[in-house]
């Protein structure tokens, strides 16, 4: 997971380094250069929401556009689920893979190597996904939570995109420590050049503003870049006890601005392979 590290002596005396820290290249002023032509925007979702995102196929064909499903838990897959999934499949969404247990991936090689953490995390899942007709290319961290050596085994056992989390903005206590404007964020623009580890901006709940969301997506389209983003569960109305993931409406002002702008709507696999 990408977000900011700040010093305590910045928050008058709050103790240690707050937050996650992001690498040098993670923000600029301005996203990469990418492809003329190849501007798109990359969505995905998180979890097991299967009915919930089901739901969403006339929004989704109301803009032509396509998505990326990332499973967790998929030995709780009932016939139903697996078939909305296919029908997603179907109609062009990609149906990827986000671990078995949703455990956090260094704690787990840590306690077992690789093969404990292969046993563990990837193998289960990957064979209740296999029998239920389904062979996932991508692979989103759970949490955010990985390293190179998770990244090693997991390219390593043929998935050619792995995602990451990136926040544009935080809190600590109830203070906003930093709101950085999506555009500026580089590390979620793709820029067609293969690379398979890649991070997407959270559009769940009070993450992103609809303006900023305009301004991120006519930065790809100008510098034929894809924007990645991804959320959770769909919500009409503001999360309650404990539920995250996104307002409904705003996942519908993004495809409208996608849509307006004519960028191009891509899988997660799909990103690497684009020449």
């Amino acid at each position: 997971m990408k977000y900011i590290k700040i010093a305590s002596n910045a928050l008058n005396g709050l103790r240690g380094l707050l937050l996650v820290a992001i690498t040098g290249a993670f923000f600029g002023c301005g996203s990469p250069s990418g492809q003329s032509g190849a501007g798109g925007i990359a969505i995905s979702f998180d979890d097991h929401f299967i009915k919930e995102w089901y739901e969403l196929r006339p929004l989704f064909q109301k803009y032509n556009a396509k998505a990326t499903f990332f499973i967790t838990c998929p030995d709780s897959l009932n016939a139903e689920e697996v078939a909305m999934l296919k029908q997603l499949e179907k109609e062009g969404h990609e149906i990827g893979f986000h671990g078995t247990v949703h455990a956090k991936s260094t704690e787990l090689m840590d306690a077992g190597g690789p093969k404990g953490y292969i046993e563990t995390e990837i193998e289960p899942g990957l064979r209740h996904m296999h029998a239920a007709g389904f062979k996932p290319t991508s692979y989103a961290h759970p949490g955010g939570n990985h390293n190179d050596r998770v990244d090693s085994v997991l390219l390593a056992q043929g998935f050619t995109t792995l995602r990451d989390v990136a926040i544009s903005r935080r809190k600590f206590k109830g203070f906003q420590l930093y709101a950085w404007p999506p555009r500026w964020m580089s590390a979620v623009y793709y820029t067609f050049n293969g690379e398979q580890k890649v991070d997407a901006l959270m559009i769940d709940y009070d993450e992103v503003t609809e303006e900023e969301i305009a301004e991120a997506i006519l930065e790809a389209k100008e510098n034929g870049t894809a924007l990645m983003v991804f959320g959770h569960e769909p919500l009409y109305s503001a999360p309650q006890n404990g539920r995250y993931g996104f307002n409904v409406s705003f996942l519908a002002a993004v495809l409208r601005e996608a849509d307006k702008q004519r960028l191009k709507f891509y899988t997660m696999s799909e990103l690497p392979e684009v020449k």
